[in-house]
């Protein structure tokens, strides 16, 4: 926030006088509110964005945000850390920005994932919840993975949108899910002759030994209001050759870029 609204030319609120105290003790900042010039492309660039790009991760340590600005000239990258209020912004070289984004996401070759005899799974939102729930309730010190996967399974049969063998696999999925994240981007364009923002996204699993499974339902980008307990939620396997393809897909081409710079 203070770098931002000393970058704009604009007067820091007294709310934030320890924050620019602090940025100014580091050095990034004179005393005159001027940025020290290696803060500028970084700075510039995520004031004036032209695509950005957010990623949402959650595991069993919580939930972390991280994301990137892509500017005409630079790329900013921006990662949060468990347990940690601040982020980490770093200039990131722009053909890079793909291996960054999977990097974000510990993207991995599993070449020992085992194989399912089902390769999709799909119930409700509210069944996927009950199981989420199930299991945070039963995981601490003493519990097993098979006392997690009973405790999920009963959570799904309960819901009864589930037989067999789908009822098996998903419970498996979610006791082994180490992470599930979601990617978005978002630029500015245009729609019928009216300035929008335009976007696409997409949510995974990473269960483990399961490997990858690409959640297509609900689909990214949807605002979170369109989601309701019977929303169907379903799970299809993948890998990390296909993530990577969906990583670089995620970024709009030049057309798309070009009438972004033309709605700026």
């Amino acid at each position: 926030m203070v770098l931002s609204e000393l970058a704009a030319g604009r007067p820091v609120d007294q709310e934030f006088a320890a924050a620019r105290k602090e940025v100014e003790d580091s050095g990034l900042v004179t005393a005159e509110g001027r940025l020290v010039q290696a803060l500028l492309p970084l700075v510039q660039t995520f004031l004036t964005p032209g695509v950005v790009i957010s990623l949402e991760a959650g595991s069993r340590q919580g939930t972390l945000r991280h994301g990137m600005f892509i500017g005409d000239e630079h790329v900013v990258a921006h990662e949060a850390w468990p347990g940690e209020a601040e982020e980490e912004y770093s200039l990131v070289e722009p053909k890079t920005l793909v291996f960054k984004l999977a990097s974000m996401v510990n993207l991995r070759q599993s070449p020992a994932a085992r194989q399912t005899a089902l390769t999709a799974v799909e119930t409700t939102v509210s069944g996927v919840e009950g199981a989420l729930a199930a299991l945070k309730s039963v995981a601490g010190p003493g519990r097993t993975a098979d006392d997690e996967q009973a405790a999920v399974r009963q959570a799904l049969a309960a819901d009864g949108t589930l037989g067999e063998p789908a009822l098996s696999l998903l419970a498996e999925l979610v006791s082994e899910l180490r992470c599930s994240w979601r990617m978005t981007a978002a630029w500015q364009g245009r729609q019928g002759g009216q300035e929008g923002v335009e976007g696409r996204g997409f949510a995974v699993w990473d269960c483990g030994p399961l490997g990858y499974w690409l959640r297509e339902l609900p689909q990214e980008p949807l605002p979170a209001e369109e989601v309701t307990p019977s929303s169907p939620f379903r799970l299809v396997r993948t890998d990390a050759r296909s993530i990577w393809t969906l990583i670089t897909d995620l970024l709009p081409d030049a057309e798309e870029i070009r009438a972004a710079r033309a709605g700026r």
